[in-house]
């Protein structure tokens, strides 16, 4: 097993990637706290992972409050001894007019995307300095952090921000031997593809450009397991030498025009 005697956490972890991420961490042997901001979804998570004979614990909270972020920390290292793994995966989405909507709207999705990832690495770096056995830390971003895409203005300066916080981190945490690495999906088959009650996946509009026309060159999103696997590589022993780095992870899409 590859992560046993590891202990994660994994921000928005109720549903999508991030339950994707924490699943497959404790299947592999990994203790994972599982957070987010709705108790029946972290709980039922929580659960399922000890069902399955894994360790887990359920911790609510939202981590736009840095007070949070550092209970974060503080629960893998009371409930498992310590912690090696951070994925900062919790995000919001929601469409915005950047002239009309606003400023604490703007905000309030850069203060959990971006601010929220702070406030984790920030007691997660901690807490792995401390123990003085290294880490890993893998920030879950977005295509948007480099592509532009309209009344998302907010969400993609979160995202482009993230990917600095990538390689600043890289290099401040190398001499702790603390890997920090990004990983951008494109579309995913996850409730965040639900806009204004919509899912955007099943529109003609995404089967005609994205499937049809083969704007994703695999022609078709990508499953949350799909990203969740780069993440963990990204976070696991066969990763020694990659930091600073952000791995696409979106079908090809980035790649066309």
């Amino acid at each position: 097993m590859r992560f046993k005697n590891k202990v994660a956490i994994v921000t928005g972890s109720g549903r999508g990637i991030g339950r994707a991420a924490a699943e497959l961490l404790a299947a592999e042997g990994a203790a994972v706290v599982v957070n987010g901001r709705t108790a029946p979804e972290v709980e039922n998570v929580a659960k399922t992972i000890r069902e399955r004979g894994g360790k887990a614990v359920a911790v609510v909270a939202d981590i736009g409050d840095a007070q949070a972020a550092q209970e974060l920390a503080a629960a893998a290292g009371r409930e498992f001894g310590g912690l090696d793994i951070l994925v900062n995966n919790a995000a919001i989405f929601k469409t915005h007019d950047f002239i009309q909507d606003s400023f604490e709207n703007w905000m309030k999705v850069v203060q959990v995307n971006l601010l929220g990832a702070v406030h984790c690495a920030r007691a997660a770096a901690a807490a792995m300095v401390q123990a003085g056995k290294g880490g890993r830390i893998v920030n879950v971003s977005s295509v948007h952090g480099f592509l532009a895409e309209n009344r998302a203005s907010h969400y993609d300066v979160a995202k482009g921000g993230l990917d600095q916080l990538t390689r600043t981190l890289a290099v401040e945490l190398a001499p702790h031997h603390i890997l920090v690495n990004g990983v951008s999906p494109g579309f995913v088959n996850t409730a965040m593809a639900v806009v204004e009650g919509i899912n955007e996946l099943e529109t003609e509009a995404f089967r005609e450009t994205y499937v049809k026309k083969r704007r994703i060159p695999l022609a078709r999103a990508a499953e949350p397991e799909e990203i969740a696997r780069v993440i963990l590589f990204l976070a696991g022993p066969e990763n020694t030498y990659i930091t600073g780095e952000n791995v696409v992870v979106d079908g090809g899409l980035s790649i066309t025009f």
